[in-house]
């Protein structure tokens, strides 16, 4: 079986390269990354020189560079991480989120109808729904909560959904949709929230948090998530959605003290800031029919797997290092030279 994951240079597309990589030696695995700030080939290193991997440099908006690689490649399988995913950057510059989340997931598309890939899946986030109360513990997201989203990234990820879903109403096209919680562990960008603590307080800096720290997320262990989209690529019903989550609820506040807690540092290292503009309240996630119905369970806690993420980025600072410090940059120039950089 040959699988075309895109975004495979990333946090989420990269641990998951890792896996099927080397849970099935049988199966060919190209990742497709465009290397864009969050994209790191250092992540890809310890699978970089394996037999059933394969790197290629694009964009998956490049409608002629994607026909030409389907073309070639001819992939049976499409799990399309790819896409610009920081809030915060969606706010300041809403159209490169357009371009590659909403765009780009329509050339895929399109390449997946025109050469009959069995299947093709969409890797979502749960900020399609929007948020939820916080004095509603009760309420939760289900596969059928209606989309309604809070911001431009949230928005173009909701779109892309909706051309999934629409490629398997009007085409036949065979798609299936996960929506997952937040995620962490190990290769995490570390801009995003959890590296950032941990990065920010083993150097005694000071940790921003918005707001009050009220806000509540559900957080799912990366290998967790990878395991789900696995199950839903091989077992999963064309056409459905399937909700990925960790049954981990925190507050942003209570993530930022566990981990201080964890390092040995003092809370007055805690910082509160102005709060993001549309942030949302609450997210949490039902994920009971992927539990029912594929049989799916998370192996972590967020004890469990916030002390695994610590001890990984304890363990491999010169990966974060380079990246804070922008050496990783320089990565892909080292490894593949001029042949790859066209």
């Amino acid at each position: 079986m040959k699988i075309l994951v895109t975004g495979g240079a990333g946090f989420i597309g990269g641990n998951f390269v890792h896996h099927m990589v080397n849970k099935y030696p049988e199966d060919q695995i190209i990742n497709l990354d465009l290397l864009t700030y969050a994209g790191n080939l250092e992540t890809l290193k310890p699978v970089e020189d394996k037999p059933n991997y394969k790197f290629v440099r694009g964009d998956i908006a490049d409608r002629d560079f994607v026909m030409d690689l389907f073309d070639r490649e001819r992939p049976d399988f499409v799990v399309n991480f790819a896409a610009e995913s920081h809030v915060d950057r969606s706010i300041t510059d809403p159209g490169v989120f357009v371009r590659t989340n909403v765009m780009g997931t329509q050339v895929l598309l399109d390449a997946s109808k025109e050469y009959g890939v069995k299947r093709y899946h969409q890797v979502s986030t749960d900020e399609v729904y929007g948020d939820l109360p916080l004095d509603r513990p009760d309420l939760f997201f289900h596969e059928d909560t209606p989309l309604h989203t809070s911001s431009p990234y949230s928005s173009s990820k909701a779109s892309a959904d909706l051309f999934v879903l629409a490629y398997e109403r009007t085409y036949g096209l065979p798609v299936t949709i996960s929506r997952c919680s937040n995620n962490y562990g190990p290769y995490h960008f570390p801009e995003k929230f959890i590296p950032l603590i941990i990065s920010r307080a083993l150097a005694d800096e000071k940790i921003p948090v918005y707001g009050k720290g009220n806000n509540v997320r559900d957080w799912l262990h990366v290998s967790d998530h990878c395991e789900a989209i696995d199950l839903i690529l091989r077992q999963g019903k064309p056409g459905e959605v399937y909700n990925v989550g960790g049954h981990n609820e925190k507050t942003n506040l209570e993530v930022v003290k566990t981990i201080l807690a964890a390092l040995d540092k003092p809370e007055s290292l805690i910082e509160f800031v102005t709060d993001r503009l549309g942030h949302d309240l609450r997210y949490a996630i039902d994920p009971t029919k992927l539990e029912t119905e594929l049989g799916w369970k998370p192996k972590y806690t967020f004890e469990t797997g916030i002390r695994q993420t610590i001890d990984w980025y304890l363990e491999n600072r010169e990966w974060w290092e380079n990246i804070i410090s922008g050496d990783y940059a320089d990565y892909f120039e080292k490894m593949y030279g001029e042949d790859l950089a066209e």
